[in-house]
């Protein structure tokens, strides 16, 4: 069931969508297929959809088979993005992003995969900010970052994975609110052994995803434009 979101500061041009519980990960590619092609054709506009999965792992198209350490823990999918393993499930917030890259939105310039990348680090960075969290991007390494430098120590907390087909989006970003971080276990997140991941919740931030929907929502027009 979806709940359509209507806000003043959002981007008149998209649609936001919230589907409650949990969304299959089958149903959320051929939806996205499905609108990717309307927006292409005109038939539709665009989409930013909110949606929760149930536990599974995703494979991008840059997946090492290696990296997928427990193969028969949670479900498997080849994503079609672009990167590596991510992990899906209960509390985490993923937002699919569906847009005509062919025109600007904001600061993202037409037609420019790399400016889309960086527009869409901005706003995860600038939703955290809203719950006065400093999010990170790292030279090398797609998704944003959380610093502990008294530590020494940083990890993961957005992850980042996009597809392009004719110029229109989909695929999006995952942010980390209360998932069960054990569950990142199962996989090598993004490639990257070296850090692990995080979550608001792990940081001592006790959010909701209707929260951090709110802060998504208030930090769009920011980077996407008004």
């Amino acid at each position: 069931m979806s709940q359509a979101v209507s806000m003043d500061d959002v981007t008149p041009s998209v649609e936001w969508r919230i589907s409650e519980g949990l969304t299959p990960y089958p149903d959320a590619l051929a939806t996205m297929r499905a609108r990717v092609e309307a927006i292409r054709t005109g038939t539709a506009g665009e989409l930013a959809w909110l949606v929760e999965h149930p536990p599974l792992y995703t494979a991008g198209t840059s997946a090492d088979r290696a990296d997928l350490r427990t193969p028969d823990r949670f479900p498997t999918y080849d994503a079609g993005r672009g990167g590596q393993w991510t992990y899906h499930g209960p509390g985490q917030r993923t937002a699919y992003v569906m847009l005509d890259l062919a025109r600007a939105h904001g600061t993202v310039r037409p037609q420019d995969v790399r400016s889309y990348v960086h527009g869409l680090e901005e706003w995860l960075i600038r939703a955290l900010d809203r719950f006065n969290v400093r999010g990170e991007r790292r030279e090398g390494r797609v998704g944003i970052w959380v610093a502990d430098r008294a530590a020494g120590t940083e990890a993961k907390i957005g992850a980042i994975g996009v597809r392009v087909t004719r110029w229109v989006s989909w695929h999006g970003v995952a942010l980390n609110v209360e998932p069960d971080l054990s569950h990142f276990a199962g996989i090598v997140p993004c490639g990257i052994r070296a850090h692990g991941v995080t979550s608001l919740h792990a940081l001592g931030i006790p959010a909701t995803l209707a929260e951090a929907d709110c802060a998504l929502m208030a930090a769009w027009p920011e980077v996407f434009g008004a």
